[in-house]
């Protein structure tokens, strides 16, 4: 009888124990993990398959599961600074739950592994580039003329200037596209901002903390950077606004350059047709970049 008990309060336990998969997305990070004997799988697509069957064996079993991308170069260089041997599964397990801890992961919530893997890449890619922006802004030192953290006073104004670009008079739906160039990828943001009809805000913080940071890069590196809106609301037509960075100030676009940048491909240059229902508008000055409003650094 206790035996039977005990059996039950493991089960139980069992289910609050939260677990993390580290997933080979790409096969041609599966074929490098092929060369440690103690990996025995030798089909990806295979791999793939059995991985969903265990996500689904787990959440049957009422069990918490998240994803995190497996990179084999990065577990290498783990291994090497923890003097572990990379051929076991052991040494697996440890960078998984290391993955788990500090990184990108996505949970898993019954969907199919082809929808759970573009969410879980578009995370590693946010999470890439915070980081970097990050980085960036440590580096960028302190102004010359007036000794002030570049970096700390680039996101500060970054904050205004998103504050600034989403209107709150009007409710509805509020979405925000940064682009900074960088090297070897742009940098890349998107913001998502629902206003009620109180005028309150109301969106991700992290989303936003990524989207300042890499707005604050183009400010502070002079980098010609831009900035999109495009607002929705019930019963209007979706207004887009644009604004361009020139010398470390977003500069307004006209309607004309607004509508040539939606309505370009960016890889043919060919002219596409507008969207239906889409006001492409002039975009207001912000006032925390008005030129009269003091240095830049």
């Amino acid at each position: 009888m206790a035996h039977t008990r005990n059996d039950t309060m493991r089960r139980a336990l069992r289910r609050e124990v939260a677990g993390t998969i580290g997933l080979l997305a790409d096969e041609e990070d599966f074929a490098a993990m092929r060369r440690y004997r103690t990996f025995t799988f030798d089909d990806h697509e295979t791999y793939l398959k059995q991985v969903e069957g265990l996500l689904r064996t787990l959440a049957s079993q009422g069990r918490h599961t998240t994803v995190a991308l497996f990179d084999p170069e990065e577990f290498q260089e783990y291994c090497a600074e923890t003097g572990l041997n990379p051929d076991t599964s052991d040494s697996r397990t440890r960078f998984t739950a290391a993955l788990a801890s500090g990184g990108p992961t996505v949970p898993y919530e019954g969907q199919p592994l082809a929808e759970l893997v573009p969410d879980l890449v578009d995370e590693a890619v946010r999470r890439a580039t915070w980081e970097y922006a990050t980085v960036v802004l440590a580096r960028a030192g302190t102004c010359a003329t007036c000794g002030e953290d570049i970096g700390r006073a680039a996101f500060a104004r970054a904050s205004a200037l998103i504050t600034q670009a989403v209107d709150t008079t009007r409710p509805g739906t509020r979405h925000l596209v940064c682009s900074v160039p960088s090297d070897p990828e742009t940098l890349l943001a998107a913001l998502h901002v629902e206003v009620d009809a109180e005028g309150r805000t109301l969106l991700d913080d992290t989303e936003a903390l990524e989207f300042a940071t890499v707005l604050a890069v183009g400010i502070a590196t002079h980098r010609a950077a831009g900035m999109v809106l495009r607002s929705s609301g019930d019963g209007t037509r979706d207004r887009v606004h644009g604004w361009r960075m020139n010398g470390g100030r977003l500069q307004p676009l006209t309607a004309a350059e607004v509508f040539d940048a939606y309505c370009t491909d960016a890889i043919s240059g060919e002219l596409v047709a507008p969207e239906s229902g889409v006001d492409y508008c002039a975009a207001p000055r912000l006032e925390a970049d008005d030129p009269e409003g003091g240095h830049t650094h």
